[in-house]
């Protein structure tokens, strides 16, 4: 990738980081509901899970039909490469980089923490794609969690809402679990033995296989607190009056 492409590609992340920022001001100007503007600590809360919303209904269905598109990509996982792919991973980064600001700005970083984390990760790696233009097919692949995440969203704005209707919770406690494993843990599985029996594991490999790494150990330990709550609820320690503004997406 020559600097011109770099510095179109820093563009279209700070584009990307605008796009969520108007995004938060729409989601500013909808109505909340009352569970939520009764209490005014949710209403950060609230409002970030719903720009989360938009970018995992964005960027999930983004890779979905990009792979679908052009499943030839999936031969070629190194080397591999699309312009929807690129495109796609700098709006991705784009979203990182907002709601990482929007937790250190509103104060949310002692609660929020794994998701700084998470967020620190994927950027690290995403601009290592963009700058070499190489494991960008690995990069849409992962990306497909998103679809995942969608349900995991809707999962804690019914919490957060208080929805009256627990049939349409249960629905979506079903739901979220086949979409978990079809669009989280399987993507993930198969990268992270792809990368331990292809890559090689200096430079940029080394750097991005330990980051999978890692993202396996998150990944399996939301996948235990979400059974927990929604599946084995007797199996939760010290969870007594926990209140849902305490975690971000996951834990009761």
């Amino acid at each position: 990738m020559g600097p011109g492409w770099r510095a179109a590609s820093t563009a279209l992340v700070g584009c990307s980081v605008a796009v969520f920022v108007g995004l938060r001001r729409v989601a500013l100007a909808l109505p909340r509901p009352a569970a939520v503007r009764s209490r005014p600590s949710r209403d950060w809360r609230w409002l970030n899970l719903l720009v989360s919303f938009a970018h995992s209904v964005l960027a999930g269905l983004w890779a979905f039909f990009s792979l679908w598109h052009s499943p030839e990509l999936l031969s070629d996982i190194q080397d591999g490469y699309s312009v929807s792919g690129h495109l796609l991973v700098c709006f991705s980064s784009g979203y990182f980089i907002h709601d990482s600001l929007d937790i250190i700005f509103n104060h949310q970083s002692r609660s929020s923490w794994e998701y700084l984390v998470h967020h620190a990760m994927a950027l690290s790696a995403f601009i290592s794609l963009i700058i070499t233009g190489r494991f960008l097919v690995a990069a849409v692949l992962l990306l497909l969690v998103e679809v995942s995440n969608i349900f995991l969203t809707i999962r804690m704005l019914l919490k957060m809402s208080n929805v009256p209707s627990p049939a349409l919770y249960e629905a979506n406690k079903y739901i979220n679990l086949v979409v978990y494993f079809a669009f989280r843990l399987a993507p993930q599985a198969y990268l992270t033995w792809y990368f331990l029996r292809y890559v090689e594991v200096q430079g940029q490999g080394a750097f991005l296989t330990a980051n999978l790494l890692l993202l396996d150990a998150m990944i399996l330990m939301y996948f235990s607190r979400l059974l927990r709550s929604d599946f084995f609820p007797s199996l939760r320690k010290g969870s007594a009056g926990r209140d849902v503004d305490g975690e971000k997406f996951l834990i009761d």
